[in-house]
């Protein structure tokens, strides 16, 4: 187990201080903490397994687990909770034309995905780790990164429709909850809007007779979670396989932005040198859970905001955590809880979440000042959202490249090639780089 050195006087956080990575308060302080990071991180986590299928406990087990080993790999160094991404929902449940998984046999297909995904991030994370991070940045600058993030999100508005319509009287509650306590709540209550949207639905889904607690009363307090094995001897598997590549784009972004902000919070700028690392761990913390039956994870912005809210970046907090979340998911009662869930909640907050992910992509442009004067990051933009909202598909024998494949095929192909015939001929079209705070935002060349 680590050593953390005891911050100041162990119980308080002085003004314009931070709690290190290698600090701590003492351990009441740092277990009350770790509760936090549990809290923050559970909606989002649980919501996961609830819109694909996947088994609910299986997944808090190897986000637990995933945790635990992220802090191992980066050598404690670098706080973060991984929870259930949501990056792999649209490939997941487009094995059931876009609804949850249903059988064992979709799951276990499903995992080869994840499975994949998790080894190609890991084989990054080596690669950052030998060579440095900078081939990313040519390779998926802003403009591109931010396109490939937000057509994930958008590309699942179908699916929210779908849900919200089951019960639109129930899906507008839910969503106009989670959107009042956006903006009703300050700090780390204002951060979880969407496990508070969801409590709300649940629980007018129980006043209204919508919830059938007898699941609830059947399971036992204790028990193994359902595992399941990827289906990597499964043909029809490997066929599903291309709708999650692009995904892997989405993780390497979600993770350096995440050491990074990191970093500058805890005003520690070597932290940076941890980005492989954190690659890694996050690949190999995916491919653990798609090889038994859990959901892929990531770094969760959800937690960033518990340490700037605490100005406690201490990693004893998320040991606290990861030890818990495996606690919690030996116990099948909790994991049936989240299972009786009404569609129409799930349709209310997913109408905000799918949308919140493309919201991502679209700050990825206003932070890095992206110039959408210029024909290249127009097009860029333009055709891979439309590929990826109208749900664009191409077929052959047996073989099917969706919507999100497409769309990120479509955005490296069209910037990359574009920028290098608009350099080629001076026409001013290519991506000029941020633009500047005050001046002209491109246009043809003088």
């Amino acid at each position: 187990m680590p050593v953390w050195k005891i911050h100041g006087d162990g119980h308080t956080v002085a003004p314009g201080e931070v709690v290190k990575p290698e600090e701590r308060l003492n351990w009441p302080a740092t277990f009350a903490i770790g509760a936090q990071h549990i809290v923050a991180m559970f909606g989002a986590t649980f919501l996961v397994p609830i819109i694909t299928g996947f088994p609910v406990s299986t997944t808090l087990l190897f986000s637990g687990l995933g945790t635990l080993l992220f802090l191992v790999i980066t050598r404690n160094r670098l706080p973060s909770y991984l929870g259930s991404s949501f990056a792999f929902l649209a490939p997941i449940t487009a094995i059931n034309a876009g609804q949850s998984l249903e059988t064992g046999q979709q799951i276990a297909q499903a995992l080869v995905g994840v499975l994949v995904v998790g080894l190609l991030l890991a084989g990054i994370g080596f690669l950052v780790q030998a060579v440095g991070s900078g081939w990313i940045d040519k390779l998926m600058p802003p403009v591109v990164a931010g396109s490939i993030v937000a057509l994930i999100g958008f590309n699942l508005a179908p699916a929210a429709w779908n849900n919200f319509n089951l019960d639109p009287v129930l899906a507008t509650i839910t969503l106009s909850a989670t959107i009042l306590c956006s903006v009703l709540f300050r700090g780390f209550l204002g951060r979880i809007s969407i496990f508070l949207g969801v409590i709300v639905g649940y629980l007018v889904g129980v006043f209204t007779g919508k919830v059938d607690f007898q699941p609830i009363a059947d399971a036992a307090w204790v028990g193994l979670p359902e595992f399941h094995l990827a289906a990597v001897t499964d043909p029809e598997a490997w066929k599903f396989v291309p709708m999650f590549l692009p995904i892997v784009l989405v993780l390497i972004a979600e993770n350096i932005g995440h050491v990074r902000g990191v970093a500058t919070m805890a005003n520690d700028p070597s932290i940076n040198k941890h980005t492989g690392r954190a690659l890694i761990a996050d690949g190999l913390a995916t491919t653990l859970a798609g090889g038994f039956g859990g959901s892929a994870t990531t770094t969760y912005g959800e937690n960033i905001g518990v340490m700037a809210a605490t100005r406690v970046y201490s990693t004893a907090a998320y040991w606290v955590a990861g030890f818990a979340a495996i606690l919690l998911a030996f116990s099948p009662k909790i994991g049936m809880i989240f299972n009786t869930v009404p569609a129409g909640v799930l349709g209310g907050v997913t109408t905000a979440l799918y949308g919140l992910i493309g919201v991502i992509g679209i700050k990825i442009w206003v932070d890095n000042r992206v110039d959408f004067s210029r024909p290249v990051n127009q097009y860029t933009v333009a055709v891979s959202f439309v590929i990826a909202v109208g749900g664009f598909a191409m077929k052959w024998e047996g073989f099917e490249l969706g919507a999100i494949v497409i769309g990120t095929f479509a955005a490296l192909l069209v910037y990359h090639l574009g920028n290098a015939i608009a350099r080629a001929r001076k026409t001013g079209a290519d991506d000029g780089g941020p633009i500047p705070a005050v001046g002209p935002l491109g246009g043809d060349p003088e």
